[in-house]
This record gives structure tokens, C-alpha cells and sequence, in this order.
């Protein structure tokens, strides 16, 4: 399967990437995609990249086909490459409410990828750390007092977006008072918004 990667076939896009992903979806083909993961360590950088793509469009299509690898993904937040830091945040938000467990355990590392990491990496952060908060109460106690620090300190072209991710588990806090808090913030923070934006969160 490596060989119908986009940087295998010469081919600059990632057109290729996104039609194996729906290959390997439709097939359910295990053994293929596994052969994609270990292409994750590849020290060809574009081979790599090609690889971290494949294995997010097959999470937006079939989670439960590359939830295995969330171990994997956790550890590449630790990459030097931005493009795997990104790449595996964006994996890690289609699967964490398959292996939580698995994701949170890495805590430590996820918090640092959105502290330093990318505008990419921050807004998947967003989705990964909704879907711990709505998996286990012991995860919203350590993820919604950051979450509220960052709408309140985010750039206002940011809330529309963040908050549409983590509206279900903010919204619907186990934490009465965190859902208080988030609306309270939001509300404050509207003068700072365009029309548009002021309408995302609005609604």
C-alpha cells in the first residue's frame, strides 16, 4: 500500500492520500494500513507526511480502523516536524472517543503540543480535549479549567471556531459552574467578535 502514497508516485498533492484512505476504508483493509503507521517513522520526511494523511482521512471516514494507533499519535506530538505534530492532533480528535484511556494517559504531551504548537495543532487540541472531557469526569477536571483560561485568553478570531468544538462537552459540563463560567466568558468576549463570528457563538 506505501507504493500509492502521493510522494511515492511523484505526485505533489495529496489527491493520491485521499483516495488510498477511501480504498482502505472500503476494503477495511487491516494489514494496509498498518503498513501506512510504520510509514509514520519513515526518515523521508514527504513519505512520513503522505502517511500521517492517509491515516486521519481513514479517522474521518472509519475511526475505529486507526484507533489502535492512538499510543502512536500521542507520541508524535513529540515530533520535530510540525506537519506530524499537526497531523497527529488531527488523528488523535477523530479517535479520542474510541481510546481516551489510551490519550489521556499522555496528558502531559498534549498539553504541550497546544501550548506550543501550531494554529492547526491548537484547534484539533480543541476536539481532542472536548471528547476526553465528555468520557470521563475525572478528564473535565483537569481539561475544562484550561479550556476556560484559553476563551479567555484566546484571540477573539479563535472563539468561533474553538467554541463550536468544545460546545458539547462545555455546554453540557458535568461542572454546572464550568458551564456558567464558559457561557459567561463567551458572553464578555462577544464586543470583541465580528458579525459573523458574534453569530457563531451565539448560536
Amino acid at each position: 500500500m506505501i507504493e500509492k502514497i502521493a510522494s511515492m508516485q511523484g505526485i505533489n498533492n495529496d489527491k493520491p492520500n485521499v483516495v488510498l484512505a477511501e480504498e482502505l476504508v472500503r476494503t477495511r483493509d487491516e494489514r494496509g494500513i498498518a503498513e501506512i503507521a510504520a510509514g509514520l517513522d519513515n526518515p523521508d520526511k514527504k513519505v512520513a507526511s503522505d502517511c500521517i494523511k492517509v491515516l486521519y482521512e481513514i479517522g474521518y471516514r472509519s475511526p475505529e480502523l486507526i484507533a489502535r494507533y492512538a499510543i502512536n499519535f500521542v507520541d508524535l506530538l513529540l515530533s520535530n516536524n510540525n506537519r506530524m505534530i499537526w497531523g497527529s492532533m488531527t488523528a488523535l480528535g477523530t479517535i479520542a472517543h474510541l481510546r481516551p484511556e489510551e490519550i489521556f494517559a499522555g496528558w502531559t504531551i498534549l498539553r504541550l503540543a497546544y501550548e506550543t504548537g501550531s494554529v492547526i495543532t491548537v484547534d484539533h487540541a480543541m476536539t481532542v480535549f472536548s471528547k476526553l472531557c465528555q468520557a470521563d469526569e475525572r478528564y473535565e477536571r483537569t481539561i475544562a479549567p484550561l479550556l476556560l483560561k484559553h476563551f479567555g485568553e484566546c484571540k477573539a478570531k479563535d472563539i468561533p471556531p474553538h467554541s463550536e468544538r468544545v460546545a458539547d462537552c462545555m455546554t453540557n459540563s458535568r461542572d454546572l459552574s464550568a458551564s456558567k463560567k464558559f457561557l459567561a466568558i463567551l458572553n464578555e468576549r462577544l464586543p470583541e467578535l465580528s458579525a459573523a463570528g458574534a453569530k457563531r457563538v451565539k448560536k
